[in-house]
C-alpha cells in the first residue's frame, strides 16, 4: 500500500482541542447535566464531574478546536517541509480556513490526510465539529458510506499496529524507538487546556502542534524507508 502512495499528495495534520468553556461552573445548566452524566463512566467516587472537567476537550461534543497544523513535502532530494497552521478563539473560523485550504490543495489531486491516531481522534473530531458549526465536510473526510479502499485518511499508529487491535503507541513513544525528534519537549496534551484558559499562549499551542504535524510526516517516511526531512528545509508560514 504505502509504496502507492505520492507524497506531495499527502497533507499531514495534527490539531489542539480544549473544553468548550474555561470550567465546568461556566457550562449552561444542561450542559452541567450532560457532562455529569459523560465523566460518571470514568471518574472515581471521589471525583465530582468539575474535577474532571479538563478532560472535556478530548469529546468533540464538549470541546473545541483552537489549532490546525497541518504540512506537506514541497521537494525532494533533501525533502522540504513546509508548515502552515489555523488557530484562535473562533473556531468557525478555524475550520472554515482549514477547509477551503483543504479544497484548494485537493483541486486536481488525489489526495490523502495523514495523523498520528487521527481515524480516532482528528478526523472526526474535525468532522463533528464542522456539523456542530454548519460548515460542509470535505469529501476527503466524508466517509459515509465509502468501501475501506476508498477511504484516502492514513493513520500512523494504525500503520504501526500491523492488524494488532490490542496495541496503542503514542505519537513520543514511536518517535522515540524510530530515533525521531520528540515533538513533547517542554509540553504535552494534557498541558494544552491550562496554557490556552489560563495563559491565553496560543503562540506556545502553534509551536507545539506543528512539531506533531512534522512527526508525523517524519514517521511516514520512515515507514517507507525514505530520508528525512532535512531540519533546514523546513519552513513554517503561519503568522504567530
Amino acid at each position: 500500500m504505502l509504496e502507492n502512495i505520492k507524497l506531495e499528495n499527502v497533507l499531514f495534520l495534527d490539531i489542539e482541542t480544549v473544553p468548550a468553556v474555561a470550567s465546568f461552573e461556566d457550562l449552561t445548566p444542561l450542559m452541567q447535566l450532560l457532562w455529569d452524566k459523560k465523566s460518571a463512566g470514568f471518574r472515581t467516587p471521589e471525583q465530582s464531574a468539575a474535577d474532571v472537567y479538563q478532560r472535556a476537550g478530548i469529546y468533540a461534543e464538549f470541546g473545541k478546536i483552537i489549532c490546525i497544523s497541518v504540512g506537506l513535502i514541497k521537494e525532494r532530494e533533501p525533502f522540504a517541509f513546509r508548515l502552515k497552521s489555523f488557530f484562535g478563539d473562533d473556531e468557525k473560523t478555524i475550520l472554515e480556513d482549514f477547509a477551503s485550504t483543504l479544497r484548494k490543495f485537493s483541486a486536481g489531486r488525489d489526495v490523502m490526510l495523514c495523523a498520528h491516531n487521527g481515524k480516532e481522534f482528528d478526523y472526526p473530531y474535525i468532522a463533528r465539529r464542522m456539523i456542530v458549526n454548519r460548515i460542509p465536510i470535505p469529501d476527503v473526510l466524508d466517509n459515509a458510506g465509502r468501501k475501506p479502499w476508498e477511504v484516502k485518511l492514513l493513520d500512523t499508529m494504525e500503520l504501526w499496529k500491523f492488524g494488532d487491535h490490542k496495541n496503542f503507541t503514542s505519537l513520543e513513544v514511536l518517535a522515540a524507538i524510530l530515533g525521531i525528534s520528540s515533538p513533547k519537549e517542554g509540553i504535552d496534551g494534557s498541558m494544552v487546556a491550562d496554557i490556552y484558559w489560563k495563559e491565553h499562549d496560543l503562540p506556545r499551542i502553534v509551536k507545539y502542534c506543528e512539531k506533531d504535524v512534522l512527526c508525523v510526516a517524519q514517521i511516514l517516511l520512515r515507514f517507507m524507508n525514505e530520508p528525512s526531512i532535512n531540519l533546514d528545509k523546513i519552513e513554517s508560514v503561519t503568522p504567530v
